[in-house]
């Protein structure tokens, strides 16, 4: 076993598991973008004439099949390896011996990192885009199942006006469209080819077609100039997190709804067993945990969000080893987002308002019965305003 930049010198263990960290562990994901990204690089070289035409076909078979025993779990990354650029190319060579070597041509780790980033960036902005409309259904369903009951409104947590179950449910689901529609747009930044890019500084007395790579792989754009590929590290998974991070904080404010009107003082909903857990002391609680963890949830994405920000926030231009960091608050940040999209529907099918339970204060009709006043008798809502007040202050 051999690491890309290995010279022959001895490395210090300490320094490999320093530098490497979680990488063996994290790249298990991008092993399958790394492949994709790996024979759109080969097919690039051949069509260049850098690379011959069966040096081309046992490259690409060979990647296919590492690939195909990956997702078989045939093989998983070690410490050793470092990264999965690392442990696909050992395989590489192992089965077609120095003709593997040649794929490395024309690309750095740094743009072959970048490459299965983006591509992962991508299919997961899509994927949690997905994940998100299902919940928005979710709410219109219970919406269309509840809808009718009348429900207070609050403003400053007291009951201000009324409202329904429909226009609260469909409010959130509202809001959580349009944060799909956010993580759909958070795959520009992702969509820029930067294969090429070497480096940092393209591939001297090389000639490659950046634009076979970009159309081989999906991408809208070839990332130009080369210098800005590294400029850019980061950007990407900020946007996609802090997406997330307006996703989650809805989901949040969701759950921190639901959890007040199951509250015994409220009592507004009911929630079914299987989505509630129970207590170990006493015998007649139910837990809403699954809310509580929603809740809480909303910042984890947060901390992700910053910590990528705070990684990129002050580095000069060029690589630095700095930016492996992103890894693990990006990924930590999509994990606990898709997690919760996994379970979400399904806990909302299982809510029921108790329309028995609803309490509307009279109070919550002030506002249309001044609003009523302006229209019937053509006077300023101030007027109005004062009129209704005073009434509401009259003994009963």
């Amino acid at each position: 076993m051999s690491r890309l930049w290995d010279k022959g010198a001895p490395l210090d263990e300490r320094v490999l598991a320093y530098t490497a960290g979680e990488d063996h562990l994290l790249d298990e994901r991008l092993v399958r973008h790394d492949i994709e990204a790996s024979i759109a690089h080969a097919d690039m070289l051949a069509g260049s004439g850098l690379l011959s035409p069966a040096d081309h076909t046992a490259i690409r078979d060979a990647l296919q099949a590492i690939g195909e025993d990956h997702a078989q779990g045939r093989w998983r990354l070690s410490l050793a390896e470092e990264d999965c650029q690392t442990a696909i190319e050992n395989r590489l060579t192992e089965r077609i011996g120095a003709a593997g070597g040649r794929l490395h041509a024309g690309r750095s780790r740094n743009d072959q990192v970048l490459a299965a980033l983006r591509l992962y960036v991508r299919a997961v902005s899509h994927e949690l885009q997905a994940a998100a409309l299902a919940v928005a259904e979710a709410l219109e369903a219970l919406a269309a199942r509840d809808g009718a009951i009348a429900l207070p409104g609050y403003t400053h947590m007291q009951q201000a006006m009324p409202s329904t179950v429909a226009l609260w449910a469909t409010g959130f689901a509202a809001e959580i469209r349009d944060d799909a529609e956010g993580l759909r747009l958070a795959a520009r930044r992702a969509a820029k080819n930067p294969l090429g890019s070497a480096a940092g500084y393209g591939t001297p007395n090389l000639t490659i077609d950046r634009e076979a790579t970009r159309a081989s792989l999906g991408f809208a754009v070839t990332h130009e100039p080369v210098t800005a590929v590294q400029l850019s590290r980061g950007k990407a998974e900020a946007h996609l997190l802090f997406e997330i991070t307006l996703l989650t904080q809805d989901i949040g404010r969701l759950a921190a709804d639901l959890l007040l009107f199951y509250t015994q003082e409220f009592g507004f909903v009911a929630l079914s067993d299987e989505f509630t857990t129970g207590s170990s002391i006493m015998p007649q609680k139910r837990n809403p945990d699954v809310f509580e963890l929603m809740r809480g949830r909303s910042g984890v994405a947060l901390a992700a969000l910053v910590e990528v920000l705070g990684v990129t926030q002050k580095l000069s231009s060029g690589y630095h080893r700095d930016l492996q960091l992103i890894k693990p608050p990006l990924f930590r940040g999509i994990d606990s987002c898709r997690q919760t999209l996994s379970i979400l529907p399904a806990a909302l099918a299982g809510v029921r308002f108790r329309p028995e339970r609803i309490r509307m204060d009279p109070s919550v009709h002030a506002a249309g019965a001044a609003n009523a006043l302006v229209v019937e008798h053509d006077i300023p809502f101030r007027d109005a305003y004062r009129q209704v007040a005073a009434k509401l202050k009259e003994p009963k």
